[in-house]
């Protein structure tokens, strides 16, 4: 479904209202759909809350351990999330090669720990004893000193102007991460984000010891604010909304940020929004493994324990006047598609594309360069690795939360899973 997103590029679509109690959220991008969120009235999101934990079980075998911090399934801690970060330049130094689990933690042990990644089917919430508290336009590291950029700000005088300005503002001791939101933003208000983190941290001290184990500490804020923090960029030019409630709370909100959108928040209190924008549609198509090219060719995605695997097929496209122009336009509709689809499907881990042959270096390399374009709009980190001896492309995308399959069917207890409702 693609309709008219009034000139801005980005547009975001809020239904609050409706009989399944969810709060969900449509972005789009062009006029597409991109990607789409939802939450439960009155339950827990959990990535980047805090609690205070217990260690269950010490397993050496798989250098991680079991902790038990209050939830139905004990979280996850991999040695690397076990130990203090340490940064070198921009990139954060693995310690998990020099250290050992149980030479780190032994059962009964207390741990203050942070979710990181949802739980996902049969396995329990990721966490980490690294820290961080999301702002706006930074991260802050409150246990560790440093100061990073986001690689997606490639201008080093750029880089070099927002390493300095969070380096002033960030207190002795503590760290900071300028996130991709901060490009272009002036010091005053990069520094007053700093100050809030500051507060809410220096706030909880001494909350904690306060706290029993295994017991919350923490709460990051409900999916209307994550949206202004996260996903509300300079791009979002025209939000829609179903309640007058929540336009007064965005309006407010955007306004404090002195974000032009604030003007743009439309109200359409009378229909499903998701219907009206056709998200409900573009939902059942990306559960479905086919998925059809305007061209007429098509993609087919599937996903299995270990990869994913998409492959590009010409359908009844012919072309116009050779078949090396019908496999290449092909090609590049599809790199655009599927980046599209890995976005709103949420799928992560590793992909591997069959893009049909292409008889030219000149030719594969146009489609890897789109593709790449097209995966550099995703906030969630992806990489094109390239093409493989038997000229399949490689990419990884980072998994975070569950996949639009897990959110919407259940597997089918007839054939045992190998299909679902």
């Amino acid at each position: 479904m693609k309709h008219d997103s009034a000139g801005c590029s980005k547009e975001i679509v809020l239904q609050t209202q409706g009989q399944s109690q969810k709060i969900r959220a449509a972005v789009f991008e062009q006029g597409n759909l991109m990607e789409v969120f939802e939450e439960v009235v009155g339950s827990t999101h959990l990535v980047g809350n805090i609690y205070r934990g217990r260690v269950e079980n010490v397993l050496p075998g798989m250098q991680a351990a079991f902790v038990d911090i209050g939830l139905d399934k004990n979280a996850f801690l991999y040695v690397g999330d076990a130990v203090a970060t340490r940064f070198e330049e921009d990139e954060r130094v693995s310690p998990a090669d020099s250290v050992r689990i149980e030479h780190v933690l032994k059962p009964r042990q207390e741990l203050l720990v942070q979710v990181i990644k949802e739980p996902v089917g049969s396995k329990g919430a990721r966490i980490s004893v690294n820290l961080t508290l999301p702002g706006r336009y930074v991260v802050l590291l409150p246990q560790v000193s440093y100061v990073g950029v986001s690689r997606k700000i490639q201008d080093n005088d750029e880089r070099a102007r927002l390493r300095a300005l969070a380096d002033e503002a960030k207190p002795e001791g503590m760290g900071v991460i300028v996130r991709t939101l901060a490009e272009g933003i002036d010091g005053e208000e990069i520094a007053e984000d700093i100050a809030q983190l500051v507060a809410i941290w220096r706030a909880l001290q001494p909350k904690i010891p306060h706290v029993s184990v295994p017991g919350i500490v923490h709460r990051d804020v409900d999916l209307i604010s994550r949206l202004v923090r996260d996903w509300i960029d300079q791009d979002v030019g025209k939000i829609t909304v179903d309640q007058d409630e929540v336009a007064i709370i965005l309006r407010k909100a955007l306004q404090n940020i002195e974000h032009p959108a604030a003007k743009h928040i439309h109200v359409i209190s009378s229909e499903d929004l998701f219907v009206r924008f056709g998200v409900n549609d573009e939902i059942r198509k990306a559960l479905r493994p086919r998925v059809w090219l305007k061209s007429g060719g098509y993609l087919v995605i599937q996903q299995t324990e270990a990869l994913i695997v998409i492959d590009v097929n010409t359908g009844k496209y012919v072309g116009q006047r050779s078949l090396e122009e019908t496999v290449v336009h092909t090609n590049l509709e599809a790199a655009r598609e599927i980046a599209r689809q890995l976005r709103m499907r949420n799928l992560g881990g590793i992909i591997i594309i069959d893009f049909i042959d292409m008889t030219t270096k000149e030719d594969q390399e146009q489609v890897i360069e789109v593709l790449e374009m097209a995966c550099s709009r995703d906030k969630t980190k992806s990489q094109v690795l390239g093409l493989t001896q038997l000229g399949l492309v490689e990419m990884t995308r980072k998994k975070v939360g569950q996949t639009l399959a897990v959110r919407y069917t259940s597997p089918c207890p007839t054939c045992d899973g190998s299909g679902r409702l």
